[in-house]
């Protein structure tokens, strides 16, 4: 058994690597044109369930699917969860080969925001204060990123709505990670698989025209689709929620850099204006979330301490009661013997 400050280091190593990959998305989907970015989601469906069942495969985990079967509401939320995943990929894919990478990874930086708006919305979760703040800075930010592109940023808040809802499918499902992404990939697949079927008798499918170095980057989809997923997995048992809920802005921030480094699109004021402001409602967000798990681990440890001091008290009380009545058992058989003589003796 790994010592817990190791298996902290395995979580935090593969919580990096699981957002580093997802925020260097961008620079594979250009890789795989002349596809379009239909055709490319249909491969990433069809090849993302080959992956994960030969992970399955090597882990041996299919006991779930059974069980799974006789639910039909299980199964419908799959379903929905797919649906949604499929809008959040396909529009993720045409956003960053269209050159708006900077707008897509606005999409992930609002996320959280979206989520904790669902949270109220939705499962009727009551909100501290500095997390109302920051749900307002992040929605004045998205009025002025609707100013500075004259229209309201829509591949951003597709994306941002898209995965809150699919996170909120998600916890109603209650399936793991690898289990989740088999389920909805599985019902991904045949539509998939039909319309790369369709575009091959028609003659407008990339997949065998390009070259193989074309078929197996499309190929390559399946792979980079579920390994940050399983690295992912590894960090979300290793690390505390708030840790996680760092690390994962890695994503984004790598994606605005692409946007502006390797792809050079314009950012005028106002849209700087609109990710500063993104950006305080994160940072605020952050510091209530770190204030609020110091303040949990404070209450905790005090618990624990109260508890072991009244474990403690209620053990010298026995002690005493225990000498209290071998002293009086001793005076009546008439000797004197000590219970620490006792103790010695035997």
């Amino acid at each position: 058994m790994q010592p817990p400050r190791n298996e902290t280091r395995t979580g935090l190593l593969c919580s990096v690597a699981a957002y580093s990959i997802w925020g260097l998305f961008p620079l594979y989907w250009p890789l795989l044109e002349p596809s379009g970015a239909v055709e490319i989601l249909a491969h990433r469906m069809v090849w993302s369930l080959a992956t994960v069942l030969v992970v399955l495969a090597v882990t041996r985990r299919w006991d779930w699917i059974r069980p799974l079967l006789r639910q039909p509401r299980r199964l419908v939320m799959i379903a929905l969860g797919a649906a949604l995943i499929s809008v959040n990929w396909g529009v993720y894919i045409w956003g960053v080969n269209s050159g708006h990478v900077v707008e897509t990874s606005m999409g992930y930086f609002i996320n959280p925001l979206v989520s904790i708006a669902f949270g109220v919305l939705v499962l009727r979760e009551r909100l501290r204060a500095l997390q109302w703040v920051a749900v307002g800075v992040g929605a004045a930010a998205v009025v002025v990123m609707a100013v500075a592109y004259g229209k309201p940023p829509w591949i951003a808040l597709t994306l941002a709505i898209s995965f809150s809802t699919y996170g909120l499918v998600k916890k109603k499902v209650g399936l793991g990670g690898v289990e989740s992404m088999a389920a909805e990939t599985a019902v991904q697949f045949l539509p998939a698989l039909g319309f790369l079927l369709f575009l091959g008798s028609s003659g407008h499918s990339t997949y065998a025209s390009e070259g193989t170095g074309h078929a197996l980057l499309l190929m390559g989809t399946g792979a980079i689709t579920a390994l940050p997923l399983v690295c992912f997995g590894i960090a979300a048992v290793r690390l505390p929620l708030s840790v996680i809920g760092m690390v994962q802005y890695l994503a984004p921030v790598f994606q605005f850099a692409l946007g502006l480094l390797v792809f050079h699109e314009t950012m005028p004021a106002e849209r700087w204006a609109g990710f500063a402001l993104i950006w305080l409602a994160l940072a605020l967000l952050s510091w209530d979330a770190l204030r609020t798990a110091r303040t949990a681990r404070a209450e905790l440890r005090a618990a624990r301490q109260k508890a072991e001091r009244t474990e403690q008290a209620g053990r010298t009380d026995k002690a005493g009661l225990d000498a209290t009545v071998h002293t009086e058992i001793t005076e009546d058989t008439g000797t004197t013997e000590t219970p620490e003589a006792t103790a010695q003796g035997r």
